[in-house]
């Protein structure tokens, strides 16, 4: 019995499992399709670090609870054979990183502010003690059932705008520009050979901000990015994927999830970018950027965790014309 197959066993024993598909996306979590006898669809993720997924299945959990952002209803998350596990409902839409290019205009501003709507919410329910990667305290997670998964589970309390149950994990460090100077350097260190030529500047860039003192910290997901959503009528219908949730200053958010919304996929980014800050300024002021937060944004986008350059646009970038890509957003910044 593969994991899958173990995880549908225990959750959902009644049910006959008619077919599983899997989905060939993500470098830390393998990611399948079950559909049921009787029709009815879920979709079961897997991963080695049970601790981070029981961070990411109770992060969407709370971002469904207090927030607007569409987040597939979590049936059920625990750990199986060592490994951890998340059931989520199978959302409706197509990928939007496929689609996002084939809106008209007004469809690509709605999609833009929405994401800053959901932003702006995020940096209001989530506030930290600490900047750092997000990590739960060990609880039980939650079985389909309503019972209680095997140990390894993390989750927030109930209530709203609290962080409980969670710690960033430097929380014991509170100078924010120690911490963000690291973060960016890590970075700029993990960009590959093509990136020599701007690797100096980019690190003069960042010794030489000025940068807020302390500033609060909020949620700093990740991946909140078109790339990871689905669209139905024009409109985003889910968001997939919480893991790897940190906590920072959130001019840091902000200036990533502008890049990823405004930059990606099109030449002009003004509008969405108007769009986009719109959306984030309905629900609370626009933080401070500062220009090594556009920096470091860029710096992160450029390579994902297994070390490859990312492919932005669709049909999507590749190559030299990746790096390309990237090297002039930095160009711009710098």
């Amino acid at each position: 019995m593969n994991p899958v197959e173990g995880v549908l066993a225990r959750e959902f024993p009644e049910r006959r499992v008619a077919a599983t598909a899997s989905v060939p996306n993500g470098n830390h979590k393998q990611t399948a399709v079950a559909t049921f006898a009787d029709g009815g669809e879920v979709v079961v993720q897997t991963a080695a670090d049970a601790a981070a997924l029981a961070v990411e299945a109770a992060l969407s959990r709370a971002v469904r609870e207090r927030t607007s952002i569409p987040v597939p209803h979590v049936l059920a998350s625990g750990a199986l054979d060592g490994a951890g596990y998340v059931v989520t409902e199978r959302a409706a839409g197509d990928e939007l990183h496929e689609r996002f290019v084939s809106l008209d205009a007004t469809a690509q501003r709605r999609v833009a502010r929405s994401f800053g709507v959901g932003l702006g919410q995020l940096h209001e329910q989530f506030t930290f003690d600490g900047y750092g990667r997000l990590a739960g305290s060990p609880r039980g997670g939650q079985r389909a059932d309503g019972g209680e998964a095997t140990a390894g589970g993390a989750g927030f309390e109930s209530e709203p705008a609290t962080n409980r149950g969670f710690d960033a994990a430097s929380a014991d460090d509170s100078d924010w520009e120690a911490w963000f100077s690291a973060y960016a350097r890590e970075g700029i260190a993990a960009l590959p050979a093509a990136f020599d030529g701007c690797r100096k500047r980019l690190a003069d860039a960042v010794a030489a901000a000025s940068l807020p003192a302390n500033p609060p910290a909020r949620l700093y997901p990740w991946d909140f990015r078109p790339g990871n959503a689905l669209v139905e009528d024009d409109r985003v219908s889910a968001v997939l994927d919480w893991g790897q949730p940190m906590a920072a200053a959130p001019g840091l958010a902000v200036a990533k999830v502008e890049h990823l919304v405004a930059d990606w996929y099109v030449e002009d980014g003004a509008p969405l970018r108007r769009a986009f800050r719109a959306g984030y300024e309905s629900v609370r002021p626009l933080p401070p950027v500062p220009r090594a937060y556009r920096v470091a944004a860029v710096v992160h986008s450029a390579v994902d965790s297994a070390g490859e350059v990312t492919r932005p646009g669709y049909p999507e970038r590749t190559g030299a014309a990746a790096v390309d890509f990237h090297r002039a957003r930095l160009d711009a910044w710098l």
